[in-house]
């Protein structure tokens, strides 16, 4: 009997773990049960991915950026995949805006619910918006004098400072490009085979990554608020849900207009990956099943996953930037504000900006958020009244965040004559290249 493919195994776990936490929650002791027994599961499948992301763009980027063998090359594929990358963000927070302004969900939110909503979730606002007070201390170079570390290991033991790794991996893939080959050759052998090791790591991984989605959906529905606060913000869940509908759509269409690649092959390439970023809520959590399914089954060139996909786990944040966009004009709404034409250019700008310093870790873009509801003029205690569907609202703009990179990696690498037939067929046939 053929075994089925990971993503099946995957949409299986979740299914799963949803029954059986349903079940679980008609009997007292059943929501301790899966908090103290089940979660704990979720979290280490979680932590087993994250604990490989450094040292998979350590490995990767040096090993990709060496490579090129050429500096044009990098500045050349650099400044297509930067450009690319602001322009689809544009596109998603364009897509929230047009959303939100036909549907106006927040009009719908009534002064009861409003101040229920304030209430429940304040303790939470209150921490959010002390972390983005202190981002919007920081100078207007901040972000760049925070690029360069002083210390690579210290930038190194923490995941949300992806873009500092990412500039010390460049930087010593370029020293590796300016030294003669005989000199850098025993350094870029050992980087050969330290990501190797790391894609295997992957391989042993994903082979629980059903019961971690299983482990993570339990927990996940035993902790959900009260349905009467989910009513509230169906609404608003659903511009955010159509909005990254819409945008998932435009990358298929821009795929394949750009490379011939039909949706189908798009989507069935990505599902495990975009199951595991449904599940994990972390951009930086799913990247090594991302450049693995994108290098096998998509056929991008190794060069260009190694230096697109991490770069974009941390700056390309579509499905982020679009549910910011959304989220400060549905506040704006409940508190019967009407923002002008020049308010929501700036949450564009301003979004897409967010966007990029958004760490790759499950509700970053909350803290984010409140430097854009800043920017509009929009109360900052509204942030509480999308808390209760923030989670599962996550997941899925995490799906998109994850599609985004996979289909810029995509039209890069037609750009730059780097994208071939898909090598492997099956997430089975990964077991079966090496004896």
């Amino acid at each position: 009997m053929r075994k089925l493919e990971l993503h099946w195994q995957i949409l299986l776990g979740m299914l799963a773990g949803v029954l059986f936490a349903l079940a679980m929650v008609q009997l007292e002791w059943g929501p301790k049960f899966i908090s103290d027994w089940i979660k704990p599961f979720g979290t280490i499948f979680i932590n087993s991915l994250k604990l490989i992301a450094v040292p998979l763009i350590l490995a990767s980027l040096i090993k990709g950026v060496s490579d090129l063998k050429d500096i044009s090359k990098l500045s050349k594929m650099g400044g297509r995949t930067i450009a690319i990358y602001i322009i689809t963000t544009v596109v998603a927070v364009s897509i929230g805006l047009g959303v939100v302004n036909i549907v106006k969900p927040g009009s719908s939110i009534s002064e009861e619910t409003r101040s229920e909503l304030v209430e429940s979730y304040k303790s939470d606002a209150d921490a959010i918006k002390s972390k983005a007070d202190k981002q919007k201390e920081a100078g207007p170079l901040q972000a760049l004098e925070d690029l360069v570390p002083s210390n690579i290991f210290q930038a190194a033991s923490d995941n949300g400072n992806m873009l500092q790794v990412i500039f010390f991996a460049i930087f010593f893939g370029v020293g590796l490009i300016l030294i003669p080959e005989e000199q850098s050759s025993p350094v870029k052998k050992f980087f050969d085979g330290f990501n190797e090791v790391i894609l295997k790591l992957i391989d042993l991984i994903m082979l629980a990554a059903p019961f971690g989605v299983f482990a993570l959906l339990a927990a996940l529905v035993v902790e959900s608020p009260s349905l009467d606060l989910f009513k509230a913000l169906a609404w608003y869940a659903f511009c955010v849900v159509l909005g990254l509908s819409l945008m998932l759509g435009v990358y298929l269409l821009i795929v394949w207009i750009v490379t011939k690649t039909s949706p189908s092959t798009f989507m069935k390439g990505m599902s495990p990956a975009q199951l595991l970023a449904f599940s994990t809520s972390s951009s930086a959590a799913t990247l090594p099943v991302t450049m693995e399914r994108v290098e096998e089954h998509l056929g991008v060139d190794e060069e260009v996953t190694s230096f697109v996909l991490p770069i974009g786990a941390t700056i390309n944040m579509d499905g982020t930037s679009l549910y910011q966009a959304i989220a400060a004009v549905f506040i704006a709404q409940a508190f019967g504000m009407d923002l002008s034409l020049s308010a929501q250019l700036g949450i564009v700008v301003t979004a897409t900006l967010a966007s990029i310093g958004s760490a790759a870790v499950p509700g970053a873009g909350m803290v984010m958020l409140v430097i854009v509801l800043a920017q509009a003029g929009i109360p900052e205690a509204g942030l509480a009244l999308i808390f209760a569907v923030d989670r599962p609202l996550d997941m899925c703009r995490t799906v998109i965040n994850v599609s985004g990179d996979a289909a810029v990696s995509m039209m890069v690498a037609k750009s730059v004559g780097k994208l071939n037939t898909p090598k492997v067929k099956n997430w089975d046939d990964n077991y079966k290249k090496k004896p």
